[in-house]
C-alpha cells in the first residue's frame, strides 16, 4: 500500500507555453516551484496533495508523482531498474495497468517498445512476488505509470490524473472545433480577467471561453465536475479525504460576481451546445446567451474583456471571406468597444493583419500543434484610428 502522506517530486504537465500561468496557480495553492519547464512545472507534494492539484489546476494536463529516477542507456538497463522497484505494494494481480511515456533516446526508435519494456518489468515483478500478473492495455481505467526518458536519464511516475485534466466533464456537446478547456482557461487568465467588469465572447461556439471565465469569476474548482481520477485506484486512497477536499471547494465557490458574461453566436446549434455545457458546469445562470451575428452583440457600458476566437483554418472556406471577417472584427472593436480590452486568438498571422488595429500585446500559445497568437487591443474612447 502507498503512503499518501509521503512527499515526492511532482511534475504538473501543461501544453507548450502555459508554464508561467501554471506557476502562478501552483504558487497560489501554497506549493513551492522547484523548476519551470516549457511544458511543465515541478514541485514537491504528497499523493494527498496531488488530489488538491488535480482539483484546482486550470492550466495543467496531468499531475505526475515521481517514484524513481535513475540512469539507463539501453532498454535492458531500464527494465532492470524498473523491476527492482516494489511494484507489489502498488499493483495487485487483479489491477489493470497502463503505461504511457515520453521518450527521446538513441537506443529507442519506437516509444511503444519502451512502454512494453516498462510493462514487462512491472508485471514480471508482480508475478514473482504475488503469483499472478495484472492485465494491461491502453485504457485509462486502472493504474497508470508514466516513463520520462531523455538520453540516459529515466524517471518513473505514477500518473494521478489519468484522463487529461483538460477533460473537465462539462462538455456534453462539443460543436465545431472547440477550444480545449485548459487552453481556454489559460487564455482567459492571460487577459487578466478575475470576475470584475464584463467578459464578452462573440463567436462563442460551444461556450468554453465563457464557461471557463465564469468558473474563474466564481472561484470554482475546475476539477469538481469530474467524477474519476487515476489516484482513486491507487492502494491507500482515502475517499473521505477526497470528499472533504470537494466540500471545501464547494464552500469556497462564490454565488455571484461584479460583472456580466455574454456569449453570442450566429449558429443556434452553437448556442444550444453552449447552454447545455454551461448547465453541466453549473454556471448557466451566470452567462447571458444570444443568437446573433457578432456585429450585433450588445456591449454593456463600462469596462471589461471582449474575446474573439475566429476561424483561422480551411473550414471557413475562401480566404476572402476570412479576410472580411477579420476586418469586421477590427471595425467592431473600434466602433463599439471603447473602454474595453479586445483580444483575438488566431493561428493565422496574415489574417490578423486585416484587423487593422495596433496591438498592445502579442502572446504565443499553441492550439494542439498550431502556433497561435493572443493579440491584445486597448480600445480607447475616441481613438479608434486604424493602422494599415
Amino acid at each position: 500500500m502507498l503512503d499518501f502522506e509521503r512527499k515526492s517530486v511532482v511534475m504538473v504537465t501543461c501544453p507548450k507555453g502555459f508554464s508561467p500561468y501554471l506557476v502562478e496557480e501552483i504558487t497560489k495553492m501554497g506549493f513551492k516551484v522547484r523548476n519551470e519547464f516549457y511544458a511543465g512545472v515541478e514541485t514537491k507534494a504528497s499523493l494527498n496533495e496531488c488530489m488538491r492539484l488535480n482539483l484546482w489546476t486550470r492550466c495543467g494536463h496531468r499531475v505526475l508523482y515521481q517514484l524513481k529516477k535513475f540512469k539507463a542507456a539501453t532498454p535492458d538497463q531500464m527494465y532492470e531498474e524498473v523491476k527492482e522497484m516494489e511494484w507489489e505494494r502498488i499493483i495487485s494481480p487483479d489491477d489493470y495497468l497502463t503505461i504511457t511515456s515520453s521518450v527521446i533516446t538513441e537506443t529507442i526508435t519506437d516509444t511503444r517498445f519502451a512502454n512494453v519494456r516498462v510493462k514487462d518489468a512491472i508485471v514480471d515483478k508482480v508475478r514473482e512476488k504475488l503469483g499472478r500478473r495484472p492485465s494491461s492495455g491502453p485504457e485509462m481505467t486502472g493504474i497508470i505509470v508514466f516513463l520520462h526518458w531523455r538520453g540516459d536519464d529515466c524517471t518513473i511516475y505514477l500518473d494521478t490524473s489519468g484522463v487529461p485534466l483538460s477533460k473537465r466533464g462539462y462538455r456534453k456537446l462539443p460543436h465545431k472545433a472547440p477550444l480545449q478547456e485548459t487552453l481556454a482557461a489559460t487564455l482567459v487568465k492571460a487577459t487578466g480577467w478575475t470576475g470584475r467588469g464584463n467578459f464578452i465572447s462573440p463567436m462563442c461556439g460551444s461556450g468554453t471561453l465563457a464557461i471557463e471565465a465564469a468558473l474563474i469569476a466564481l472561484s470554482g474548482a475546475p476539477g469538481l465536475i469530474r467524477d474519476t481520477y487515476a489516484f482513486m485506484r491507487l492502494p491507500g486512497y482515502n475517499e473521505a479525504y477526497w470528499d472533504n477536499l470537494c466540500m471545501e471547494a464547494e464552500d469556497r465557490e462564490l454565488t455571484s460576481f461584479d460583472g456580466k458574461i455574454i456569449a453570442t453566436d450566429l449558429d443556434p446549434e452553437a448556442i444550444e451546445a453552449a447552454r447545455k455545457n454551461a448547465r453541466a458546469a453549473g454556471v448557466e445562470h451566470h452567462i447571458e446567451f444570444e443568437v446573433c451575428d457578432f456585429r450585433d452583440t450588445v456591449i454593456p457600458e463600462g469596462k471589461g474583456i471582449i474575446f474573439f476566437n475566429p476561424e483561422y483554418g480551411e473550414r471557413m472556406g475562401t480566404s476572402t471571406l476570412l479576410e472580411k471577417i477579420y476586418t469586421a472584427i477590427g471595425d467592431f472593436l473600434k466602433n463599439k468597444c471603447q473602454g474595453y480590452k479586445g483580444f483575438v486568438f488566431t493561428g493565422n498571422s496574415d489574417l490578423a493583419k486585416c484587423i487593422g488595429l495596433r496591438t498592445s500585446r502579442r502572446l504565443l500559445f499553441y492550439n494542439a500543434k498550431i502556433e497561435c497568437r493572443l493579440l491584445e487591443y486597448e480600445v480607447f474612447a475616441g481613438s479608434g484610428k486604424r493602422k494599415y
